[in-house]
């Protein structure tokens, strides 16, 4: 095993100075992307910085028409809030279902969406909900947060703070998951807002994207049958051993028309 520093943080502040002053750091919150690279030799950080006794980033809060999820906030967390819950359930159900127990009492939500990955649950609700993502440094709207797999607009010096959700006057997610593990092969989040429909789109291509035709059609006319003039290009979908690209176009149609319906 090589050598690396660790250090456990009580700050934001503490965690952004040693960002700044250490060679190559890697910030360690639930751990589920870091320690598996960790053991792969994947990654060789010359520092650990350890954010998880952050008080300040666990906490949810209801502030005028919005939901406000701390970075270190577990799945389970968010699937057992009585706000979430009670103003966007679709949220608190898509975070019932990641993982299995063990993986939703440790992964946290801020470990997730800085990921990026094209599979992940959390990204098809950062952008239907037009969320902002806090850091340490910025504020980032959803639509120019995620850049491509496993990349973000945030640079490696910054620390996701919160996330604040617009709170829809409907919403819903439906994905198919793998049999093993739970992720999303395809994913569907559609929210309603007074005048708006957003649509995104996880698991099926490199990065989670919005179907901005589909919204506008939806936006006119909220029913299952725009989908008679809506295509779904598949030609740039995931493509391997669990599910082609063309299975997955046609996963993503049957998802949102399931989603459609469960929302009329």
């Amino acid at each position: 095993m090589y050598n690396f520093k660790y250090h456990k943080v009580n700050t934001i502040q503490e965690a952004s100075n040693l960002l700044i002053s250490c060679d190559d750091p890697k910030i360690l919150a639930g751990g589920h992307t870091l320690i598996p690279t960790l053991k792969q030799r994947l990654s060789q950080p010359s520092d650990i910085i350890d954010i998880s006794m952050i008080k300040d980033l666990n906490k949810i809060d209801l502030e005028d028409n919005k939901i406000i999820i701390g970075a270190l906030c577990t799945h389970n967390d968010i699937a057992s809030s009585i706000d979430v819950l009670s103003n966007i359930d679709s949220l608190s159900k898509l975070a019932q279902q990641i993982g299995d127990p063990q993986v939703r009492h440790r992964g946290t939500i801020g470990g997730s969406i800085a990921n990026a990955d094209p599979a992940a649950d959390y990204p098809a609700a950062v952008i239907a909900l037009d969320a902002k993502i806090y850091t340490s440094k910025s504020i980032y709207n959803a639509d120019d947060f995620f850049v491509e797999m496993f990349e973000t607009a945030i640079s490696p010096d910054e620390i996701i703070q919160k996330i604040e959700f617009t709170i829809p006057t409907a919403s819903t997610y439906r994905k198919f998951r793998n049999p093993a593990s739970g992720y999303a092969m395809a994913g569907v989040f559609i929210a309603k807002f007074d005048d708006i429909v957003r649509v995104a789109i996880t698991g099926a291509s490199s990065v989670v994207f919005r179907l901005r035709d589909l919204e506008d059609a939806l936006s006119n006319n909220f029913t299952t049958s725009v989908l008679d003039n809506i295509t779904i290009d598949s030609s740039d979908f995931n493509d391997d051993i669990h599910a082609s690209s063309k299975y997955r176009g046609n996963l993503v149609k049957v998802l949102i028309e399931e989603a459609i319906s469960d929302l009329i």
